[in-house]
């Protein structure tokens, strides 16, 4: 069960170098224990809000992050090619650590979701002390394997989804390097294009969730196009966790900070292998196979949801005790 809808008490802007804008939201307990939110994407967006539910108002300090380049953040990839100079996973880190700093937060419960989780990880290995405790839903680490995975080693199981993707590719050319060409093509038309057939891939690898649903990913044409340039931008550099820097190798320094993961069996875009590796070499972690869900779902939310409010019922009775 989900908490009630609740609309953030505040919000502003972070400035940060080069004319990056980043837009941030906190609600729940002014006084509660902080916890951020890392949406999925890359170029995801915190949307709607409805991330917010997963945690109890009365317990949490909920803070929000639109990622540099998406949701309320300026400036959009998709507007300003040459801000992806900017865009790369220790930008990021750098952003959230600003953010902590700004919001004056000793450490955060970090929830990541898809990406977010990657983002998550990233962040805690490079600040470990400022992490409470990470509770991810839908697992990635941005390993090559995964990015290989989601964009042709399932094909056999979308095959004609796939033939579509690959159309106005090169017959040798990587599928994810070919569709970061063709999204930082000079002619916008091109870039559009390849927008709307990476969207459609999109939707396609994860319909076999309990909530897909027909037609585009993202509804709005701007959205998609930056959501592909961002995607497209992140997966074809390794997520920029190069050699040393990936996740996995790096899992068990991961140890003392306590984790959930939480990942659907039928999450076809990303296998429950990854999440699987991730526990085995993350000590003290804890790992939630939800049978019934794909990337995300109710019961994954649910159970991301308890988690998240566990630790922070744990810190209450800590601190009483």
């Amino acid at each position: 069960m989900q908490h009630p809808p609740l609309e953030p008490f505040t919000h502003g802007f972070l400035e940060r170098p080069h004319g990056v804008l980043l837009y941030w939201e906190a609600s729940g307990n002014p006084a509660g224990r902080p916890a951020l939110y890392l949406h999925g994407g890359p170029g995801g967006g915190l949307g709607k809000g409805g991330y917010r539910r997963r945690f109890d108002p009365e317990l949490h300090l909920i803070i929000g992050l639109d990622q540099r380049g998406c949701g309320k953040s300026t400036p959009w990839a998709c507007d300003d090619l040459a801000s992806l100079e900017i865009q790369t996973t220790a930008h990021l880190v750098d952003d959230i650590e600003a953010l902590r700093q700004h919001l004056g937060v000793d450490a955060w419960l970090v929830h990541g979701v898809s990406w977010g989780s990657t983002l998550a990880l990233a962040y805690a290995l490079a600040h470990p002390r400022r992490v409470s405790a990470i509770v991810n839903l839908a697992v990635t680490t941005g390993g090559r394997w995964e990015i290989d995975w989601i964009t042709d080693g399932i094909a056999p199981v979308f095959p004609e989804a796939h033939e579509r993707l690959r159309e106005p590719l090169r017959t040798d050319e990587r599928t994810i390097d070919g569709y970061a060409r063709l999204l930082t093509d000079d002619d916008p038309r091109v870039r559009i294009d390849a927008g709307d057939r990476w969207d459609a891939w999109e939707a396609t690898h994860i319909s076999l969730g309990p909530l897909a649903k027909p037609g585009p990913l993202h509804e709005d044409a701007r959205h998609r196009l930056n959501f592909a340039t961002l995607a497209t931008h992140y997966w074809a550099r390794d997520c920029f966790l190069p050699g040393e820097q990936a996740v996995l190798p790096r899992a068990h320094e991961l140890g003392g900070i306590p984790g959930v993961l939480v990942h659907g069996r039928r999450d076809i875009s990303g296998p429950a292998l990854t999440a699987w590796q991730l526990h085995r070499a993350w000590p003290g972690s804890r790992l939630e196979i939800v049978e019934e869900d794909g990337h995300g779902g109710p019961r994954s939310a649910e159970l991301a949801g308890a988690a998240i409010d566990a630790f922070a019922r744990a810190a209450l009775e800590h601190s009483v005790s």
